[in-house]
């Protein structure tokens, strides 16, 4: 990418609600075609391979097929994750290059031997930091952008997300083109364009992580009542 298409500088906060509450009315897409053409070979997608983001893959490709995602493999995915992982790369004909694996620097085994066997269970902010936040970190330090499928209904914490925003945590662009939608939206996406999703979503569960921390869902209860269940912790610190 040229220079001229760079963005200058870190946009203003002001810059950026401006611009955020002006794809308000608009469709995901929309804010996507603006992103990607803006941040050009400077943006990624974040892809857990949940419902939001295999939808946001499927727009993402119809813009640019190019396009880059990164997956954080926590060593803990179920094997769900793993298979619809693979049927998005053949029904999309992503490349290797395209589809970047994140993973911790410490093994399970010297994540054992360093901080004590099953830390998910002890400390899960720390496992979470370890296997989660510092990979995000390194892999968003070669960005200038990244998008993610964070929805404003999906938790508290969530509510005020922009739809284009800086992330002061990790000091980038955060695009969240499907903050405005429902949760029924988002299937209705899947199922009008036939888009691979993980199969543990038609067994309740709703909100999918890594296999020690996630749990099923019974009906009417909180998407994320599964996550980090009796311990009153319902984000990894991605989003915070």
């Amino acid at each position: 990418m040229n220079e001229t298409q760079q963005p200058a500088e870190r946009p203003s906060d002001a810059e950026l609600k401006a611009l955020s509450d002006s794809f308000e009315s608009q469709q995901p897409w929309d804010l996507l075609e603006y992103a990607l053409k803006t941040y050009r070979q400077r943006i990624v997608l974040a892809c857990s391979f949940g419902a939001e983001d295999v939808a946001l893959v499927d727009m993402v490709h119809r813009i640019d097929p190019d396009a880059p995602l990164f997956y954080l493999d926590t060593d803990f995915l179920f094997p769900e994750t793993f298979d619809v992982r693979d049927r998005i790369i053949a029904r999309y004909g992503l490349k290797p290059a395209q589809v970047i694996q994140m993973k911790s620097l410490l093994t399970p085994e010297q994540q054992a031997a360093r901080h004590g066997t099953m830390l998910w269970a002890s400390k899960p902010d720390q496992c979470c930091e370890l296997r989660k936040i510092e990979p995000l970190t390194r892999i968003l330090g070669e960005y200038a952008a990244w998008i993610t499928g964070i929805r404003r209904d999906q938790a508290p914490t969530r509510a005020n997300a922009g739809l284009i925003e800086w992330d002061k945590k990790f000091n980038l662009v955060k695009v969240n083109p499907l903050a405005r939608w429902s949760s029924e939206n988002v299937w209705t996406y899947l199922q009008l364009h036939e888009v691979p999703y993980n199969t543990l979503h038609d067994r309740n569960y709703p909100s999918i992580g890594c296999t020690h921390c996630t749990a099923p869902v019974l009906p009417g209860d909180d998407p994320r009542s599964g996550r980090w269940k009796n311990f009153g912790k319902t984000e990894c610190g991605l989003h915070k």
